[in-house]
């Protein structure tokens, strides 16, 4: 049964909101965005999609941030459980809609505006990237900051992405890795999407789940 998609809101706030109040988080590499921010460049936050939950949390109170969001169900629970936190919403993830979603979220970026998006959704394969998010910050002269989440207790539902949720008391490991820009031409998105997958891979390690 699915339950409507104002149920992100109505529902999904107070019970993540209980939930997290009870989560330690614990910040790596902070300094990394902080440095992002502060280079008048749009920075795009890159994360696996399995980590939305305590990630989409942990920022709600930059209250800046514009995700790039799948059409389907899931993402109108995503829509409706963060507009109330301040987040702007494009959604696109295929065909034309994608194509105009990615422009989108370039003119988010190169307005100087901070962005998110999980190069691994909304379909997988999980933990593999695609160049879609590294031809984006390209078009958009943006910085690429790669982040992760951890917690060292936690549910992983059997959606593909083996979506992660912090258990009550867990401490929760917020990972931000150094930001990058991303060369010119197609030798620049495919060296930024190797060095991307890199960074992925690193801020993982800990996480063998």
């Amino acid at each position: 049964m699915r339950l409507p998609a104002g149920a992100g809101r109505w529902l999904g706030i107070p019970a993540v909101a209980a939930l997290a109040a009870t989560w330690r988080v614990r910040v790596v590499g902070g300094e990394f965005e902080t440095a992002a921010r502060a280079s008048g460049r749009g920075v795009l936050y890159t994360i696996w999609h399995e980590t939305l939950l305590p990630l989409v949390w942990h920022h709600r109170t930059r209250r800046d941030l514009t995700m790039l969001v799948s059409p389907g169900i899931d993402g109108d629970y995503l829509e409706a459980f963060s507009l109330p936190f301040g987040y702007g919403v494009i959604r696109g993830a295929t065909g034309q809609a994608g194509v105009a979603a990615a422009r989108a979220l370039a003119d988010v970026l190169a307005a100087g505006r901070p962005a998110a998006i999980a190069p691994d959704g909304p379909l997988g394969p999980r933990r593999t990237v695609t160049p879609g998010a590294v031809t984006i910050a390209q078009r958009a002269d943006a910085l690429i900051l790669p982040l992760h989440a951890t917690a060292d207790r936690a549910w992983r539902a059997g959606s593909w992405d083996r979506f992660l949720i912090p258990k009550p008391g867990s401490v929760v490991t917020v990972r931000y890795a150094e930001p990058f820009a991303v060369g010119a031409g197609s030798s620049g998105v495919a060296t930024a999407t190797a060095q991307l997958a890199v960074a992925l891979e690193g801020l993982t390690r800990e996480d063998v789940a």
